[in-house]
């Protein structure tokens, strides 16, 4: 046998390899696809229920989320508009990158450093049987050190006092701005107010709260040795509680204008 053939036999073997492999990887894509939905489906409903401390473990995710409604909310009106977009198919991220539905922020504005904020949000409310409402809990987003942060932030029903927040991805620093998911942190803002004078006065501080503070009812621990993350979190909760954010909806929410 020459060694031409032997080559040539080894490349038809390799090649004919690596069609078999490529056909088994885009088959169990396919497959598994449903199942990845289902799973980042169940994701999102366990950060939503986790910002608004209502997350009961060893229970049925979607059994506790039945108490929770998904509305859509137009930016730029603070209303509801649930016939705007597809919820169950609305993908706010995309959303937020296309100049179609999505308008650019100015350096003024865009304090949570996101550049486009897009024009319909996904907002969930909870609801007792009487159908009032309990608390709203809306998505936030916006760049601390080294990524974007992105979470949930859960009200209580009048609109102005926490009951919750929680990262769900961010890229800080492990044991610096990485302390968003310390649940001690997160414990300390429940009961927090958002709205002083009609401006968002929340924010984080350098060092601890003294709780003896006047101010301490609008103010959060600072992150220690992450004064960029701190300053990155104040910032987004400004931004997306302010009037470019979901302030107009709250402000209607109050008013039963919604």
């Amino acid at each position: 046998m020459s060694s031409n053939d032997s080559i040539r036999k080894t490349l038809i073997v390799a090649f004919s390899l690596c069609i078999v492999c490529s056909v088994i990887v885009s088959a169990a894509v396919v497959m598994l696809q449903p199942v990845q939905e289902v799973n980042k489906t169940l994701d999102r409903k366990r950060n939503i229920l986790a910002a608004a401390g209502l997350l009961v473990e060893g229970q049925s995710i979607d059994e506790q989320f039945t108490h929770v409604k998904t509305r859509v909310v137009d930016l730029t009106t603070g209303k509801f508009a649930d016939d705007a977009v597809n919820i169950e198919r609305y993908n706010q991220r995309k959303a937020a990158k296309d100049p179609g539905k999505s308008e650019a922020l100015s350096p003024e504005q865009d304090v949570a450093k996101i550049q486009r904020r897009e024009q319909y949000a996904l907002v969930y409310i909870v609801q007792n049987p009487a159908g009032e409402i309990e608390k709203i809990i809306l998505p936030i987003r916006g760049y601390g050190l080294w990524s974007t942060l992105h979470g949930f932030i859960a009200l209580e029903s009048d609109a102005n006092t926490v009951a919750g927040l929680g990262f769900y991805e961010h890229g800080e620093t492990p044991g610096l701005g990485g302390e968003v998911d310390n649940p001690r942190w997160k414990a300390s803002w429940p009961g927090k107010l958002v709205y002083r004078d009609g401006d968002v006065h929340i924010g984080l501080i350098k060092g601890a709260v003294d709780p003896a503070a006047e101010e301490a009812r609008w103010e959060i621990d600072g992150l220690a040795g992450a004064t960029l993350t701190s300053k990155g979190v104040t910032n987004l909760v400004h931004f997306w509680l302010g009037e470019d954010g979901f302030e107009p909806f709250l402000n209607n929410l109050r008013a039963g204008e919604a």
